[in-house]
């Protein structure tokens, strides 16, 4: 029998996951029902949660959908107190929901800098706030924060999301150091390119150019997107084993060695690849 007082890695254990309707989200907590654990699907998207959380059901698996939007604390703090009040724990709580903005800063209205830093960093500390005390106290407990490959490159074209995301990795690798000793893990997820909604921009995002969405499919088709389900597969697997920064396609991990040994080398490619991709848009748009 599963213990009360330690961390369950994965049967009869309860996780919390926000953006859970869709993409990584929802690929997670596909996985994580599959192997015995209770997810909540955290979303904006009730509706669509809802169906998610019926088809895990449907396959056997434990699955409730909450309306939450992670950059209302209350809310996210009503989220994390229902779960343990019902389920009696707290094991995980991965903070994956997120939106990207895409164009130039020059393009950038200063509700577009608060929009995103509510939702890709406000909306993280809010799920560790809310989780992390509960979890010291019972004495176990993992924190998984997504962040992204971004968070280890130069991201010009996307500057506030790589900005939000450089964040949450700082937050994620000093909170690991931090909370060892009181028996909560802390990961980062950095996630290469996923076959996810968010590749056209999500539900919630906003692209400041015009970029119409065959052309962002060519753009990340190049990149060889990992299906989300083969990608949770592999991340799960890296929590279950304390990952402290979790990369997948392993491939990427080649830029972020690049970027370690000489950050001026990342800043240079970076900039190369943005001057291609600005030639070849003007280029397809000029046609």
């Amino acid at each position: 029998m599963a213990s009360e007082k330690a961390l369950r890695v994965f049967h009869n254990a309860t996780a919390i996951i926000t953006g859970g309707a869709s993409g990584i989200g929802r690929a997670l907590a596909e996985e994580l029902a599959q192997r015995g654990c209770e997810v909540v699907l955290a979303d904006l998207q009730i509706e669509l949660a809802e169906e998610v959380a019926s088809k895990i059901q449907a396959s056997g698996g434990k699955a409730e959908a909450m309306q939450v939007d992670v950059a209302d604390f209350p809310a996210v703090e009503k989220l994390v107190q229902a779960t343990v009040k019902r389920t009696g724990r707290l094991d995980y709580i991965f903070n994956n929901a997120g939106i990207a903005i895409g164009g130039s800063v020059d393009l950038y209205g200063i509700e577009d800098w608060n929009y995103i830093v509510d939702i890709n960093l406000r909306g993280v500390i809010n799920g560790v706030q809310a989780a992390y005390k509960r979890m010291i106290d019972q004495g176990f407990g993992h924190i998984v924060n997504t962040a992204s490959m971004a968070a280890l490159m130069p991201g010009p074209g996307t500057v506030s999301y790589t900005m939000t995301k450089h964040a949450v990795v700082g937050l994620s690798i000093s909170l690991r150091a931090e909370a060892a000793h009181l028996g909560v893990r802390v990961s980062v997820l950095c996630p290469g390119v996923i076959r996810t909604p968010i590749l056209e921009g999500g539900k919630y995002g906003r692209m400041l150019v015009e970029f119409p969405p065959e052309k962002a499919r060519d753009m990340w088709e190049r990149l060889k997107p990992m299906p989300s389900n083969i990608f949770a597969q592999k991340v799960i697997n890296a929590v279950a084993k304390n990952k402290a920064i979790i990369i997948f396609p392993s491939w990427w991990k080649r830029i972020w060695w690049i970027n370690r040994i000489s950050p001026s080398l990342g800043i240079f490619l970076g900039q190369k690849h943005y001057h291609a991709m600005l030639k070849e848009f003007k280029g397809k748009e000029s046609k």
